[in-house]
């Protein structure tokens, strides 16, 4: 691919130094459709990013296109605060019956702010609302967002040094695997719990995510799940599932902690709930949690009307059948890890493992340095993907679930590509 060296003056003089995606991809996109972008040269780029989990369906899906734009052209409710409109109407009521009927699940649904943060800030307020304690405990390398409340349960150093301010009210714990097997689960966790001079004060409540995406794929065993989630009950804490980036089907399942066969108290929704790239979010509990005063927790845009629209076009359109979307996520999620082993055995003096779940897998090198010579390369051989973990040291796929299966295939041979041709 020749790639002009394209215009980013505004950018460079005018835009904050705090952007960081552009860096890695230095061109300007114009358009983008399906499982491609195009930037504003014609150049095509094979997107194994999909916004950080926003696009589960693709750019400008037809569908929910074609739902959205009728929606503005009879001047449909954009902007209701929490105001009860038709389409926030059409939207809870797929839900209920697409996804929580279905599932036997019983919960609440809350519109926070309508980013993935706010509704991770709602959740840590409702728990420590409900049981009347500040603690909340989170997992090595979580990622939970950006704002206070919930830095103070991410693991990241440097995410966390952009706060300030002493980040108070939350204690790591061991993620599965952290030891490499080597202790057992929850041994130093109970351990505090039960010692009275352990100097750990009673938690609110644990929040986990069951595959931790920006912590460097991460995935949590369904038993470890299950036996978090029986602690929690025993303890008298509250179990918050953050499914921001790995729900709406990311997994395989629309819940990603749906095969642990675990109800959380709790659950965060955002990303691609909207299904559009259109910001919102969702904070689901049990009913009995259901303790807010009117306006104890709200935000200006949490009635983004617009997003409720593709949001209830997604539903209709991949998640009213049944399981087909799931079946069809599990199929491309075995063609990737196809593809990761044969690299792997071609690289294997240098990758050191690769691990995933559906359609969220990572790759990663002894050397951590390499995962971003691999996505440098990647881009300049048409493919977007993106880095991830603490030391940004492992290669990071996110395609669309609507991807084709010959899509797949193109992307995964630029990634083995890559990898060969930066050894």
């Amino acid at each position: 691919m020749t790639i002009t060296q394209p215009d980013l003056s505004v950018f460079e003089t005018l835009e904050s130094e705090v952007r960081s995606y552009c860096r890695g991809w230095p061109t300007v996109f114009d358009r983008a459709h399906g499982s491609r972008m195009y930037d504003e040269d014609g150049h095509e780029y094979l997107d194994f990013f999909a916004g950080a989990g926003s696009l589960n369906y693709g750019h400008n899906n037809p569908v929910l296109k074609r739902a959205l734009i009728d929606y503005l052209e009879r001047d449909g409710v954009t902007h209701g605060l929490d105001m009860s409109t038709t389409a926030k109407r059409a939207f809870l009521e797929s839900f209920q019956n697409y996804i929580l009927r279905p599932r036997d699940l019983p919960y609440k649904v809350m519109f926070p702010g309508p980013t993935g943060t706010n509704a991770v800030e709602s959740a840590l307020k409702l728990a420590r609302k409900v049981k009347g304690r500040e603690s909340v405990v989170s997992f090595t390398n979580a990622f939970h967002g950006m704002s206070l409340g919930s830095l103070a349960v991410t693991g990241n150093a440097f995410k966390r040094a952009g706060a300030g301010i002493p980040l108070v009210h939350g204690t790591p714990m061991p993620f599965d695997n952290y030891f490499d097997g080597k202790v057992p689960d929850f041994l130093w966790f109970e351990r505090l719990l039960e010692d009275q001079g352990s100097g750990l004060n009673k938690p609110a409540a644990v929040i986990v995510e069951t595959v931790q995406g920006e912590g460097g794929i991460n995935v949590a065993r369904p038993e470890w799940l299950r036996a978090l989630s029986e602690l929690c009950e025993r303890q008298d804490m509250l179990l918050i599932v953050d499914d921001i980036q790995m729900g709406c089907g990311r997994t395989g399942a629309f819940f990603s902690f749906e095969e642990s066969g675990i109800t959380p108290d709790i659950v965060t929704v955002s990303k691609s709930i909207s299904g559009y790239g259109l910001p919102m979010a969702l904070t689901m509990f049990k009913p009995e949690l259901d303790v807010w005063e009117p306006g104890e927790h709200n935000g200006t845009f949490r009635g983004n009307n617009p997003a409720f629209v593709t949001a209830t076009a997604a539903l209709e359109a991949y998640w009213a059948d049944g399981s087909a979307m799931e079946k069809q996520t599990r199929q491309r999620g075995e063609q990737v890890e196809q593809a990761m082993i044969a690299i792997t055995e071609e690289n294997l003096a240098d990758v050191k493992e690769y691990r995933g779940r559906g359609l969220v897998w990572g790759l990663e090198f002894h050397d951590k340095e390499r995962a971003g010579r691999v996505a440098k390369r990647a881009f300049e051989l048409g493919l977007l993907i993106e880095t991830s973990g603490p030391e940004s040291e492992v290669v990071k796929l996110l395609p669309a679930l609507t991807i084709t299966p010959d899509e797949l295939d193109e992307g995964l041979r630029v990634l083995a590509r890559s990898v060969r041709e930066t050894a």
